[in-house]
This record gives C-alpha cells, sequence and structure tokens, in this order.
C-alpha cells in the first residue's frame, strides 16, 4: 500500500521475512494481519462494499511482481475495494488447519455478509484454493487461472508435475475445488487448452456456473502473462461488475496480437512443431507493425525451409486476424 514509507524498489530487496513485517504493520494500520500457522498469512483492508479476496503465493510475488506487492492489495486500493490477501509461504495449495479455520470464524462471524460483492482470485495452486474456499461466501464469483481441482491421486494421478504435493490431504474439508463452487454465482475459469494437464483440470468443473476460458500460448504464470496483457485489472473489475462474458474476454485478448511476449511465446511453439508456413504468417504479421530480431529471423529460416520444400512463402498481409489465422 502507498501509506507506508517503504517505497517500490525497497520491497523487492527485501527479505522474505522482512517484507512480511511490512504487510504486517500495513494490515494492522487498514484492517488485520493473521498470521495462520507456520505457512500462511491473512491481511485484510476494510476500504469498500465490494470485496476481493485473493490467494497468492509469497515467493511468487517477491520474484514476478513489479512492485513487490500482493496483486490483491494493489488492485483493491486502486478501486477503492476491500481487500482479503491470503498468503502461502510455500507450495502448500493452502491444505492447512489454521487456514480452515480462518474462514471458519469469518463464517461464524457473518464476514462476507457485509459486501455487496465478493470475488474469489487466484491462479495455479491459488486458483485451486479460490475456487475452494468461495464455498465460504455463497454467491461470490470466482476467477481462476489454469486452476488444478485437486491433487488427490484418485482423481489426478493423470497430473505428474505436482507429485511431492500430492501427500498433502484433498479429501477433507475444502478438498475438491470443483465441489466447493458450486454455490457461487459465477466461475469463470481460464486456462491454456494447449497445457494437457490444465485442460483436464479445468474439464473437472462442470457446473452450471462455470465459464471456461481458452487462452492458448498462456505460459506457466498466467496471472503475470494476463498482468504483462494489461487485461487482468479489467478482467477482475468486469467480474467484480458482473459484466464478464465470453465475449468481453475474447475481445480483451486481442492484445496478445500486439505483445511481444506473448507473440514469442507463440512463435517458439511454432518452431517446436516445426510448421514453417505459419511461422512465416505469423512473422509477416508481426513484422507489418514492428522490426523484432527475433522474427526476421524466424521468417527468413521458414521461407529457406518452405523453399526447401518446394513450397511457396505466404503472401504478405498486413490485417489484425494474421495471428488467430496462424494459430488455427
Amino acid at each position: 500500500m502507498n501509506d507506508t514509507s517503504t517505497d517500490d524498489n525497497d520491497l523487492i530487496e527485501l527479505t522474505r521475512d522482512e517484507w512480511l513485517d511490512m504487510l504486517r504493520v500495513t494490515g494492522d494500520k487498514q484492517g488485520h494481519f493473521k498470521t495462520l500457522g507456520r505457512a500462511h498469512s491473512a491481511i485484510l483492508s476494510n476500504e469498500g462494499t465490494s470485496l476481493l479476496v485473493s490467494f497468492e503465493n509469497a515467493d511468487t510475488i517477491l520474484e514476478k511482481s513489479e512492485d513487490g506487492m500482493p496483486m490483491g492489495m494493489s488492485l483493491a486500493e486502486s478501486h477503492g475495494w476491500s481487500q482479503l490477501t491470503l498468503l502461502s509461504h510455500d507450495r502448500s495449495w493452502f491444505r492447512d488447519q489454521a487456514v480452515y479455520d480462518y474462514f471458519d470464524r469469518l463464517v461464524d462471524d457473518g464476514f462476507f455478509d457485509d459486501y455487496d460483492e465478493v470475488v474469489f482470485f487466484g491462479a495455479g495452486s491459488c486458483g485451486y484454493a479460490a475456487a475452494a474456499f468461495s464455498v465460504t461466501a455463497p454467491g461470490a464469483s470466482v476467477l481462476a487461472l489454469s486452476p488444478q481441482a485437486t491433487l488427490a491421486p484418485e482423481h489426478a494421478s493423470w497430473d505428474p508435475r505436482f507429485i511431492a504435493q500430492r501427500r498433502q490431504d484433498f479429501s477433507s474439508r475444502y478438498g475438491y475445488a470443483p465441489d466447493m463452487c458450486d454455490a457461487a454465482k459465477e466461475v469463470f475459469l481460464i486456462y491454456d487448452p494447449l497445457v494437457e494437464q490444465d485442460a483436464m483440470h479445468a474439464a473437472l468443473f462442470s457446473g452450471a456456473n462455470v465459464t471456461r476460458l481458452h487462452a492458448c500460448h498462456l505460459g506457466a504464470n498466467p496471472e503475470f502473462a494476463l498482468e504483462n496483457l494489461g487485461i487482468l485489472d479489467n478482467l477482475i473489475e468486469a467480474l467484480m461488475e458482473g459484466q464478464l462474458t465470453q465475449p468481453l474476454f475474447s475481445r480483451l485478448f486481442r492484445a496478445r496480437h500486439q505483445n511481444r511476449d506473448w507473440l514469442l511465446q507463440f512463435l517458439k511453439h511454432l518452431q517446436r512443431q516445426k510448421q514453417p508456413y505459419r511461422i512465416a504468417r505469423l512473422c509477416q504479421h508481426v513484422l507489418s507493425t514492428r522490426n523484432w530480431p527475433q522474427f526476421r529471423r524466424a521468417l527468413a529460416a521458414a521461407s529457406q525451409s518452405l523453399e526447401k520444400h518446394g513450397i511457396a512463402s505466404p503472401a504478405p498481409k498486413q490485417t489484425s486476424t494474421d495471428t488467430d489465422a496462424a494459430a488455427s
């Protein structure tokens, strides 16, 4: 928050313990900061009648965030919302009795009843938690980026990415995320359908209140990829206002056509697939408005490959739909 004496550059240089101490001071000033066992913290700021509940990982914030602050805190402050940020200090999936007890107390106190709108947000393991704990606020909305449904072997033995974390208990309270979000007003899942495991987890969310939003080439850090596109704030704001839809997401996601990081991710995908014709179309689209060396080199290599096989390179075009065409 901006009312601390620590600027953004200083935040990034803090150790994790120093950073948590700073958040503790901020939380105590504006609401509360609660230590939840050894591996979690909760930071509450009461500012308005809309509440953003975000689940975030401390190490990810310190490694990826530009300002060193939890995204939920910064976004809520800029919109005049109240916010509740749940921090995990390791890869816990928030499977901790201390976290359960904290949400139990909130429910017993009627905490969520004080807000007109409540949005639960998270990405990856934090997206799992956003869906799972949304059960504590029936009628809330959920935005989960590439969430896992569970890591319980009986439900997700096909996902080899988190074998060590399977030892955690996903069968007790708040365990199976798709069931826990049944009482939500609406649940939006944003994920890369080309990541097989993410698509399989998304398929387990089968409720009538679930909308799946495909975001090809989103990468391993969907939260920061959407921030880099400049649309994550818009998505959460639209959800808070009850206006998030598939067409709105599709319109916002067009920002990828001019985003260097996303375009490079797409280019690498096409190179792995050894598809020189589509590479040439993509590079021509990019080079029609940008002089980016990676794409010029990729176009030359693709054209050489096509020529070697007696295939003419595609004619240059300058339309905004070239990227979509290359992706099809």
